[in-house]
């Protein structure tokens, strides 16, 4: 029997030509507003090309838009249409229609990576642009182009549909508009959303919507509203199935629906003529304090502000009131998941699924140090080793967790102890806990346990949080190190002094304000490294191993004779004299090459001895003497300076006769002499003895002939002889 749709839509004079196209290409992007129909329409539609499976972001509205598009089609729940969400499934093998949340896609193509069993993809609501959303649509694009009878659409209510386009090799893009009535916008800052609920009550119209952030607000908003003339209903994700329906389905008062951006886009709400908007709603950022993502409270984009206050005008003219002031200015579209919540789970979905993060073809790519660090922590969650999904990352996959929380869960046994502390690191709700029991009692098996001791719950926690561990600075000291190389203190309400280490669960900026001990030999050393260093004149070295950047041991061992000598080197240097004797001789020695073969097999600076071979030394001597001879028989030391002077001290009376300063080096550089007392002073210093015994000399023998009787003091230096005798010897 053939079905014909009974409300007709705005969408629906496009449906058979997008599906024609999808069946002749294999991909389109639609794009329409909601209410046009897009959701319900396309999708039951593309089941003529074969099997299709849709994509929601959110649990509510997969179920509801089932159930919509059974009522619609004549089709029955879990034989032509089905859902597949979280914890829940309601589908068949002669499904012809499955509506799945995001993270149902990736799980099935981790065990399927052509998605064998559908020929149709739709990824609904991608201006959400959720990181599964994203992750989706890379490996469903990869699996078209492994599969030719595969098709692919995307549908957003708005949305740059040029990448997309663009990302599906020039998808067509389907652009549909939709009847809308004129809605009437008010701004009212300040204003509670009760008291807006209870001023709109007072006008007849139709039912109010009303947008706030989370439950905890929906449900102070209900308390508040407990004596409305109205039929009150809340509307958020963590509602069973059947407080769900009664938000969505006809009734014979005039309905407040207390909702979150659920109600956004994904659902369609009859009856409503009025919508009251806090501009206020939840999305997931990654938490530094507890190092997983938290639903946060943000202001919301400009294009979400436009679609909510369209839901007051789907049937009939309407009014939205927003609570906020006209002057404050929004971002103009919502921030993706990809920038701002932990990558780690959806690295893990990749890997599982046969990929490579580093090299996935990501719609939009994160940037590579975050890659690097998402693909850092799950190895150290043991989670992937080598870049490869572990047995443990198989059974972190398929908890509904983060991966870090997942690990506490697993080596905790699932226990009670263990849920609570999870449900509260992962910001659920009761709810959320037995879920987690459950799932836990079917997961583990016969490795469940209801509770477990102290240590072993404390044992999980590290094992969640390897990167998070801090140690005291001194005994009972509320100052901490943590392993990442930063400060912080303990609060004061958790500390009670005991432990030397301890694994930190929630902190905020340099206050820790949750942790637990850990027991020193629980950590095993992250590396180990070998310092050599140089102690006095020998080398010395000591192996460390590191927690992090917490030093966890140290003791000296032998050092390695490699670095021993790379050391010595460094610090090795030749004599100060040397250096200048070869500088004035204007020889070409390679230092470096002669250090280095000084310090073969030595460990200290005393060993090491840097000399010239034996042909340099030769010229050296030739050109820089060591000593000159002297008139009196004796020698004088040779002082080579840096201006490369050469000078020589030597008693006045060790001269006599001498004429001419010696010249030395390739400059032929005369010899600059120092001549001294008796007693060792200096009195003269000159190259021009010649013009020294002709001229001071004689002032000179004056002054110290009497200072010094024993020694001679001739009238004429020129011929008395040299020595370095006194006149009695």
């Amino acid at each position: 029997m053939e079905f014909v749709l009974q409300t007709p839509l705005p969408i629906d004079d496009d449906v058979a030509t997008i599906v024609a196209h999808v069946r002749a290409h294999r991909s389109a992007v639609v794009v329409a507003p909601p209410g046009s129909g897009k959701t319900t329409r396309v999708p039951p539609a593309l089941t003529a090309i074969g099997k299709t499976i849709l994509l929601q972001p959110r649990r509510v509205a997969a179920r509801a838009l089932a159930r919509r598009i059974a009522s619609e089609r004549g089709w029955t729940i879990g034989n032509e249409i089905g859902w597949q969400i979280r914890f829940e499934r309601r589908f068949s093998d002669r499904t012809r229609l499955l509506v799945a949340t995001e993270g149902i896609l990736t799980a099935r193509m981790q065990s399927d990576p052509l998605l064998s069993d559908f020929d149709v993809i739709v990824l609904d609501e991608f201006h959400e642009r959720s990181i599964h959303a994203d992750v989706a649509l890379a490996m469903a694009k990869q699996a078209m182009e492994a599969r030719p009878d595969l098709a692919v659409v995307v549908m957003s209510a708005t949305i740059a549909a040029s990448d997309v386009s663009h990302f599906l090799g020039g998808a067509r893009v389907f652009e549909v508009g939709t009847r809308r009535f004129p809605v009437d916008v008010h701004y009212r800052p300040g204003l509670s959303v009760a008291d807006a609920v209870r001023e709109q009550l007072r006008n007849p119209a139709g039912d109010i919507l009303c947008f706030l952030p989370g439950m905890r607000e929906i449900e102070r908003a209900a308390a508040e509203l407990a004596n409305a003339d109205a039929l009150v209903l809340p509307l958020h994700g963590s509602l069973d199935v059947d407080a769900q329906e009664r938000a969505l389905a006809p009734a014979p008062r005039r309905k407040v629906i207390l909702a979150t951006n659920i109600a956004e886009t994904s659902l369609t709400v009859e009856g409503i003529t009025d919508v009251i908007d806090s501009g206020l709603h939840k999305v997931l950022r990654f938490d530094l304090d507890t190092a997983v993502d938290h639903l946060v409270v943000e202001r919301i984009a400009a294009d979400s502000a436009e679609q909510r206050a369209g839901r007051a005008g789907r049937t009939q003219a309407g009014r939205a009131i927003r609570l906020w002031d006209a002057r404050d200015i929004l971002r103009p579209h919502r921030e993706p998941d990809i920038h701002r919540v932990d990558l780690g789970p959806s690295l893990l979905d990749i890997v599982a699924w046969g990929g490579d993060p580093r090299a996935f073809a990501w719609f939009e790519r994160p940037d590579e140090e975050r890659i690097e660090a998402g693909m850092d922590l799950l190895t150290a969650l043991g989670a992937i080793d080598s870049g490869r999904l572990t047995s443990a990352g198989m059974t972190l996959r398929s908890l509904p967790l983060h991966p870090r929380l997942g690990r506490i869960l697993i080596d905790a046994h699932g226990a009670d102890e263990a849920v609570t502390l999870v449900a509260k690191l992962g910001g659920g709700g009761p709810s959320e806990e037995r879920e987690l029991v459950s799932m836990a009692r079917k997961l583990l098996g016969d490795d469940y346990r209801q509770h477990i001791d102290d240590a072993t719950l404390r044992r999980a926690l590290l094992a969640g949080y390897p990167d998070r561990v801090a140690q005291r600075r001194e005994p009972k000291s509320a100052r901490v190190l943590l392993s990442s190389g930063t400060g912080a203190t303990l609060a004061r309400e958790i500390d009670d002094g005991n432990g030397e280490f301890l694994v930190v669960l929630d902190i905020t900026g340099d206050l820790v304000r949750m942790a637990r001990v850990v027991e020193r030999e629980w950590l095993s050393p992250t590396r180990k490294e070998i310092v050599h260093e140089l102690e006095g004149n020998r080398v010395r070295a000591i192996e460390r191993s590191w927690y992090g950047a917490i030093l966890l041991h140290e003791q000296h061992v032998a050092p390695q004779q490699a670095e021993a000598e790379r050391i010595l080197a460094e610090h090795a240097k030749p004599e100060e004299m040397l250096v200048r004797r070869v500088a004035f001789a204007q020889l070409d020695v390679d230092w470096p090459s002669l250090i280095a073969i000084a310090v073969v097999g030595k460990r200290s600076l005393d060993q090491v001895q840097i000399e010239l071979p034996f042909p340099l030394r030769r010229k050296l001597d030739e050109l820089a003497p060591l000593t000159i001879p002297l008139p009196s028989g004796r020698s004088a030391r040779l002082e080579y300076r840096d201006d490369g002077s050469v000078v020589a001290s030597a008693k006045l009376q060790e001269l006599f006769g001498l004429a001419e300063s010696p010249r030395l080096g390739p400059r032929r550089t005369p010899i600059t002499f120092a001549l001294l007392s008796p007693g060792g002073r200096p009195v003269q210093i000159t190259q021009d003895l010649r013009g020294f015994w002709n001229g001071a000399y004689q002032e000179v023998r004056k002054e110290l002939r009497g200072r010094y009787p024993k020694h001679p003091w001739p009238e004429d230096p020129w011929t008395a002889p040299a020595t370095h005798r006194t006149k009695r010897r």
